[in-house]
Order: structure tokens, then C-alpha cells, then sequence
């Protein structure tokens, strides 16, 4: 359940494997690639080229893509276990992890999981995102939350190549927009993004990126990360090299704030500001509050310190870590013992930690769990490949297929091919399955 990596990755390596294997990658969407087609920036189509490689999986023989299918809603798990020998859970997270702090709650306080299901164009949220703010509050140091800073401090102009929909081009437009300040718990070495997601801040020529000299702080713990990390090392430099420029003359500024922890969402209804503590490096490269405050001139705030997976009907979930509580991919009950042919994998399995490239050796573990329990499993009651279509056209379940994502997937291109772009999404769920249906 889930044709996302996760997912597809588990195909593949069931493929691949001496087992004569059928598989059927059941979607809640009418398209294949979860968070590749809704979590990536469109202005990342080099991460996107991914979909290169899951798309051979899912032309293979022996796999079978079954869209707009919702588990829990559509299908049972009792069911899918009469049908299937094994069921592997690959359903990711979608939802934006709390902060619990004052305010959190005042319109303009948004989730980064939210905007970016606005801005990749999922079918499942509003057309509409209210960007009224002209000096915004990203809280967190992930590449989530640069993602959510880039997209909102760039123009609307500069997004015009990439696969975004009209509306989302519309609200960008629009955006009276001139500072995005992002603030980290933690010093530079603690951050949590990548070279790659921090270098692409200052690409862009109408958004200059300012670091604060008394932010670029070290202790013990985070010379030994440096040391340690080429990753940590190249950050760190990074963010010391522009800490040390003048400050330039585009239009739209991003900040980078670190060692600053957010307390309180100002505002009677709505943010009127940020408050954050001033931290302090404590010599393990955690930190300690100072007491002292800062309070920020925003009108709007978005949290991006972390997704988290959703519940499951009939599964049992561990609702702190955000997980199905498994050994190796088996997923365990309230006994913890092994559910009989029920496995998870991806971020289901192991909470949202790692770039995509993680999730194979994930898949790996639980796929060879899978198949060594293979001979002790029950046999389905109703094996034939055809029986599980049956059961969704009986119940009216308007389900895509193979086909129809070919249909939908030629259909964007070809928008894009008209206004001279590579693509452009198709957003509403109706229209999607019109069109991959040839309707």
C-alpha cells in the first residue's frame, strides 16, 4: 500500500529476487511516485529525474499499478490479506509534526507539510494559499524548511520553467513578499539540510541571503561534527563565507538565523510576530537557553520541524515516534507479536529520517524478512490477480491503472510542451482520472 519509493523500491527488490512474485502497488492518489510528484520543490527537477528509475519498476511484468485506491476507506485489511500471500505498508508521511508553543494556532500559522502539497500541486488541498504576509517566519533547519523559504522568498517569474500549476504561479505572483527569516534551535553545525538544498539559496537573482556573523557559533561538540562530517565541514563554510560578504542590493532577502529557539507566536487573532529565546552551545553541541528574547516583525509562520506518518485502520501505531511498531519490517501487534504476512517499510516503518536513497536498504531488510517468512505463510483464499479489481468495481471504487498514468503522464508533458515547459501537473483529482481515462 503506498507507490511511492518505498514502495516501488520493495517491488524492485521482490523482482529481483528467485521468488515468482505478482505485485499489486495499490495508490490513494491517481498517480504513481508520492512524495517525487508531491514533496519535491519544482524547482528540483534534478531530484525529480528519480522517477526515471521508479518508472522502470513499475513497467515490469510482474507489477501492477493500482491507483485512487484509499485503504481503510476502500479496502480492508482482512481483505487484502484474502487476496494477497504477504501486504507491505509503504503509506510514508504526509502530516506536519506539532510545535507546541503559544500561538500556534492564529491564522497565518501554517504547517510546511500543507504548503508544499499547495505549491506541488496535490489534489487533495485547497487551490488557494493566502499570501498576504510581506515578512515571514520559517521554523526549522531541514531542507523542508529551506524548500519553504526558497519557494516563498523567489519570484513567481523565476518558478515559470518548472511543472507548476497555473494557481500556484497566480498565488506566487501576487505575494507581497520581501524577507523569509528561518531560524534553527541549534548552531551552524547542527543543521540539518544539505550542501546541495543550502548552495541553491543564493542562485536565484532577486533573493539575496544573509547569515549573521554572531550566529556563526562552534563548541566542542561542533568541531567534532566537522571533523567528522565533509558534509558538516562544507556547511559550515558555506554559511562562514556569507556571513562575511557585504550585503548586496536584490530585492527579496532571506535570513538565516541560528541559536535562536521559537517560544511564542505573537498575535490576538492573527501572527503579528515571532518571539524566539536566544540558545547557547552548551560544549556537546546541544544547547541551553539564555533568557534572553527576541521578537520578530512577521505576519505569517510556517513550521517545518518534521512530517508525520497517519494512523492506519486495523494497524497498530506507535502515535509518538509516528510509526507501525515492527522487527525487521514484520509488523508487531499489541503483543508484539509478528501479524502473519503484514510488513512495513519506508517512512511508515522508520519515522520521516534520510534522503530518498536510504529507503532501498530499508526495503531490503523488510522485503528479506518477507521472504524468509514466506513458507510459513497462510495462503490467500482468493489468489486470482483479477479477484481484487472485482472487489473495487463492485464497490463503485473508481481506480486508475498503468494506462491511465501514461494517459495523464503524456497529457502534462504535452501542457508543458505548449507553453514551452517540461510539464505542467494536472491538480484536480476528477480532471486527473477524465484524463487518464481517455474521457
Amino acid at each position: 500500500m503506498g507507490a511511492g519509493p518505498a514502495g516501488i523500491y520493495a517491488a524492485d527488490i521482490l523482482t529481483k529476487s528467485e521468488q515468482p512474485v505478482s505485485i499489486d502497488l495499490f495508490e490513494r492518489l491517481p498517480a504513481p511516485y508520492g512524495l517525487v510528484r508531491y514533496g519535491v520543490a519544482p524547482d528540483h527537477p534534478r531530484i525529480k529525474q528519480i522517477i526515471h528509475a521508479l518508472r522502470r519498476v513499475l513497467e515490469k511484468p510482474e507489477v501492477r499499478f493500482i491507483g485512487n485506491v484509499d485503504y481503510g476507506v476502500d479496502l480492508k485489511l482482512d481483505e487484502l490479506r484474502e487476496h494477497y500471500d504477504a501486504v507491505i505498508f509503504s503509506t510514508g508521511a504526509t502530516a506536519d509534526r506539532a510545535l507546541d508553543i503559544p500561538g500556534i494556532e492564529l491564522t497565518g500559522s501554517y504547517g510546511a507539510a500543507d504548503f508544499v502539497s499547495w505549491y506541488d500541486g496535490h489534489p487533495d488541498v485547497s487551490r488557494e494559499w493566502p499570501l498576504t504576509a510581506r515578512s515571514v517566519a520559517v521554523i526549522g533547519a531541514g531542507n523542508v524548511a529551506l524548500d519553504v523559504a526558497r519557494i516563498l522568498a523567489k519570484t513567481a517569474d523565476e518558478l515559470l520553467t518548472t511543472e507548476i500549476p497555473d494557481n500556484v504561479y497566480q498565488g506566487l505572483a501576487a505575494s507581497p513578499v520581501t524577507d523569509v527569516h528561518v531560524f534553527g534551535r541549534r548552531g551552524p553545525a547542527q543543521a540539518k539540510f544539505t550542501p546541495l538544498e543550502l548552495r541553491e539559496l543564493d542562485h536565484s537573482p532577486n533573493v539575496e541571503v544573509i547569515v549573521y556573523p554572531e550566529d556563526i557559533e562552534f563548541d566542542e561538540g561542533s568541531m567534532a561534527a566537522i571533523r567528522e562530517s565533509n558534509q558538516v565541514k562544507t556547511i559550515v563554510k558555506v554559511l562562514q563565507d556569507w556571513a562575511m560578504r557585504e550585503p548586496g542590493t536584490r530585492t527579496r532577502r532571506l535570513h538565516l538565523h541560528f541559536l535562536h529557539r521559537p517560544v511564542e507566536i505573537t498575535g490576538s487573532t492573527e501572527v503579528e510576530g515571532l518571539r524566539t529565546e536566544r540558545m547557547e552551545l552548551d560544549g556537546t553541541g546541544n544547547v541551553v537557553g539564555t533568557g534572553e528574547l527576541h521578537d520578530w516583525d512577521v505576519q505569517a509562520v510556517y513550521r517545518a520541524v518534521g512530517y508525520l506518518s497517519s494512523p492506519l485502520a486495523e494497524m497498530p501505531f506507535d502515535h509518538t515516534t509516528g510509526t507501525v511498531p515492527h522487527q525487521a519490517g514484520r509488523v508487531l501487534d499489541l503483543d508484539e507479536q509478528h501479524l502473519p504476512g503484514v510488513y512495513v517499510t519506508g517512512w511508515i516503518k522508520r519515522g520521516p529520517v534520510g534522503l530518498i536513497g536510504h529507503t532501498k536498504g530499508d526495503a531490503l531488510e523488510t522485503i528479506n524478512s518477507l521472504l524468509a517468512d514466506i513458507d510459513g505463510v497462510d495462503l490467500p483464499e482468493r489468489p486470482d490477480e483479477a479477484a481484487i479489481l472485482r472487489l473495487l468495481a463492485d464497490r463503485g471504487v473508481d481506480f486508475t491503472d498503468w494506462s491511465c498514468w501514461n494517459r495523464l503522464d503524456e497529457h502534462e508533458i504535452g501542457l508543458g510542451t505548449a507553453a514551452g515547459r517540461e510539464r505542467i501537473k494536472v491538480v484536480d483529482r476528477d480532471e486527473m482520472l477524465s484524463v487518464g481515462k481517455g474521457d
